[in-house]
């Protein structure tokens, strides 16, 4: 490598010998590979993190080895820093530039042949991680004291800017250029945006708790509405579960990049775009997940054991079920339901078959429409299957009618309920909810054909809450209840 860098250099006339040295992590792109390669293992099996400790004690160029060798790195997809890379470009014109990272040597030429125009990769080897001291002491072996310019974006970049004849800064503040400066000259500086409050709030998806709404459901169809007790012992199920379903999505997210990146719509979530840094997202998720079973413990136990078989549950569904046919879809409806077997406990009530068996076929229905849309919009750009999921375009037809026919059955539960004990006792004219059943038929029916015009948000539940029909057709159900009761 050390040859070969020299080579570079000597082959160059004498005013186009100033390499320019580019990091990678942070820099070219917005992430870390070390991090990128090391979720993308865990996703596929996570007892994969006890060999990475055992990695990480012979040292972490070893730890980069091992886990580079095991994976394989879309470098097509990845976030890069797209000023950052537009001036790389124009510099590959005027000199020689060399990308220069800790990064695993495999990792780093990956990224190198897809950018293109690189005169030597130099990264970690297996035996020395390239990172602070270690990559001034190569850079100075290969072209001297101040014979280079180096484009860094961290503190520990301050070791090689300090042997550099020119610092090129990539960061979100002031702070690090400041730094730069006193111990170099800062010829250009690159502004990143930082982590915003929009992309933690987009990254925790705030507006999916909406679903953890369900919770209030128990509390609702036994009408205790006016017991306070129960309001507030509810009120605090629904923000346990929407800490704990945050810290699962945060959680989804890292080990899903790959494959968001190559979805449309979810290339843009905070951690697939860069917007939000990978580091942070463990240590969110575990404090999140720390409050929630906190603030769960001033519940029953019944309640803590109801989200604790929830997390585990979506975080098997996030490792492994999610890539299994119909498994994956029956899943989904089970984690919708356990929300309503938590607001059961929550408020110390027994749960109800009918509420059960109609959550359980609805959402089977609503899962059902959320794998159609992903697989409609896959066969438009031309793929055969839905990213990370084990579908492909050719079930499109099967999951429509068995989605279509799972809402119709919910519509049957809910027929039965009517005529049934439990609701003569709860309502004193039970025969008003009949009015129930053709407004939940047009939903469902209205729902499949928009999904199969290809028009709605993946995500059919925050569909529902966002589309305008869908409220007043809630609104009028919500009448018809009432009257119901009266």
């Amino acid at each position: 490598m050390e040859s070969l860098l020299a080579k570079v250099g000597a082959e160059r006339p004498a005013s186009e010998c100033v390499p320019l040295c580019v990091d990678l992590d942070g820099t070219l792109i917005r992430s870390d590979l070390l991090v990128e390669s090391a979720l993308m293992l865990l996703s596929r099996n996570p007892l994969l993190l006890f060999p990475m400790f055992g990695w990480l004690l012979r040292g972490k160029a070893h730890l980069k080895r091992e886990i580079a060798r095991r994976v394989e790195l879309d470098a097509v997809h990845l976030p890069y820093n797209t000023d950052v890379l537009a001036w790389v470009r124009e510099q590959q014109a005027l000199r020689p530039v060399v990308l220069c990272t800790a990064s695993d040597e495999a990792l780093a030429k990956l990224v190198a042949d897809h950018v293109g125009g690189f005169d030597a990769v130099l990264a970690s080897d297996g035996q020395r991680s390239l990172s602070g001291s270690q990559k001034a002491q190569a850079l100075v072996a290969l072209y001297g004291e101040g014979g280079f310019d180096y484009v860094g974006n961290a503190k520990v970049d301050l070791k090689v800017w300090k042997h550099a004849r020119a610092a090129i800064t990539v960061e979100a503040g002031s702070s690090l250029t400041q730094a730069a400066s006193r111990v170099t000259k800062v010829d250009r500086q690159f502004t990143l945006p930082g982590a915003s409050v929009r992309h933690w709030l987009k990254a925790l998806r705030v507006h999916q708790w909406v679903k953890n709404a369900l919770v209030f459901l128990p509390m609702l169809a036994a009408h205790r509405l006016f017991e306070l007790e129960s309001v507030l012992a509810t009120l605090l199920a629904f923000v346990c579960f929407s800490l704990c379903a945050s810290s699962v999505y945060i959680t989804n997210d890292l080990l899903d990049l790959a494959s968001d990146r190559q979805h449309h719509r979810k290339r843009n979530r905070p951690f697939a775009a860069g917007h939000v840094p990978l580091l942070a997202g463990p240590v969110v998720a575990v404090v999140l997940l720390v409050v929630s079973f906190g603030l769960a413990t001033l519940l029953r136990e019944v309640f803590v054991a109801v989200l604790a078989g929830y997390y585990l549950l979506t975080s098997a569904y996030s490792l492994r079920f999610k890539r299994i046919v119909m498994l994956d879809v029956v899943v989904l409806a089970t984690l919708y339901t356990s929300r309503i077997v938590a607001g059961t406990a929550a408020i110390h009530s027994k749960p109800s078959f009918w509420l059960l068996a109609f959550s359980m076929f609805i959402f089977l229905s609503l899962a059902m429409v959320k794998r159609y849309i992903e697989l409609l919009s896959a066969q438009k750009t031309g793929k055969i299957n839905a990213s990370g999921r084990g579908y492909d375009v050719g079930d499109i037809p099967l999951i429509q009618s068995l989605g279509a026919a799972s809402g119709y059955l919910s519509v049957l539960v809910l027929a039965l309920y009517i005529d049934s004990s439990d609701s003569r006792a709860l309502y004193h004219h039970p025969h008003y909810l009949w009015l129930l059943c053709p407004l939940l038929l047009y939903w469902i029916s209205r729902t499949w054909a928009i999904a199969h015009r290809g028009i709605m948000h993946d995500d059919p539940v925050v569909f529902a809450v966002t589309d305008k029909l869908s409220r007043v057709l809630l609104i009028v159900a919500a009448a018809v209840i009432l009257f119901a009761i009266r």
